[in-house]
């Protein structure tokens, strides 16, 4: 089944959740993958959202102020489910009940961490620390019915002290206690080759963020800051309309063990129109 990252459409889902998740289904969508902060996120988790949102242009997250039941029913009343959440380190350390408690509710399986916190990743030893780190919060999230995923970004992607960061993450956690989602933009414009990370670590990668690239690039620097991210929103395209290899890549993540794909074209333009055109490439495919 082919699903949307709700990032894709957060504008419109703040003025009409109910006409918005109308929309999704109607395209054809399936699966969504909710982002948080949530009403139950710790206060550090939504300080952050509250600075970041001015130059998004936007606030609304989680539930898009409803409770989780109307959450719920409106999901049944247009024949989706929701497998996924994205969250953040914070209220996965201090909220893991909360978020199981979430999930019972919702329906999501997978927890997602978008990112990690900048400080906490300088040196091939703050890496490893968060592996280790991952492996605990992963356990938490089994007691609860939850499994753990890391997104990658375009950081841990390039030799640091000779070694690839994001190879230590995959290879320092346990592969039932941590899973991965592979965004696909971000790791080609991090400069690696979403293929060759799907073959090598064969049924880590459980879920995967399907987007399109107008042309080839790759970010001003190591990819490691929310601006570097938004100044490659502009080359996103609608699935298929780029130079992406997506079904070399599609291919190779079924075989591989890719279990849930969501479109993800962030704050897209025009949903409507560019989301099913995503959708319906990603079909035929």
């Amino acid at each position: 089944m082919i699903g949307l990252q709700l990032f894709s459409v957060p504008k419109l889902l703040e003025k009409d959740f109910r006409g918005g998740m109308k929309m999704l289904s109607q395209i054809g969508f399936k699966e969504l993958e909710f982002y948080g902060p949530f009403p139950f996120s710790t206060d550090a988790a939504k300080a952050w959202w509250d600075k970041v949102t001015p130059s998004l242009g936007f606030s609304g997250s989680g539930y898009f102020g409803h409770s989780a039941d109307e959450v719920r029913s409106i999901l049944n009343e247009n024949d989706l489910s929701a497998p996924s959440t994205h969250t953040d380190l914070d209220t996965m350390r201090n909220r893991m009940p909360q978020l199981g408690e979430a999930g019972r509710q919702i329906g999501f399986k997978y927890i997602g961490l978008p990112s990690i916190p900048e400080p906490l990743r300088k040196t091939l030893d703050d890496y490893k620390k968060m592996a280790d780190e991952f492996n605990k919060i992963g356990e938490q999230a089994k007691k609860e019915g939850l499994k753990f995923t890391y997104h990658n970004h375009g950081y841990g992607l390039q030799e640091m002290d000779g070694q690839i960061p994001l190879n230590i993450i995959l290879d320092r956690t346990d592969p039932g206690l941590v899973f991965f989602e592979m965004d696909i933009y971000w790791t080609t414009a991090g400069g690696a080759d979403p293929v060759a990370y799907l073959e090598k670590y064969r049924n880590r990668y459980h879920l995967m963020h399907v987007k399109d690239m107008k042309e080839k690039v790759k970010f001003s620097g190591d990819g490691g800051n929310s601006a570097q991210w938004i100044e490659l929103f502009p080359y996103m395209t609608a699935a298929g309309d780029g130079v992406l290899d997506l079904r070399s890549i599609i291919t190779k993540g079924k075989t591989a063990g890719v279990k849930h794909f969501f479109v993800e074209q962030d704050m897209v333009a025009n949903p409507e129109v560019a989301l099913k055109r995503s959708y319906d490439y990603i079909k035929s495919l």
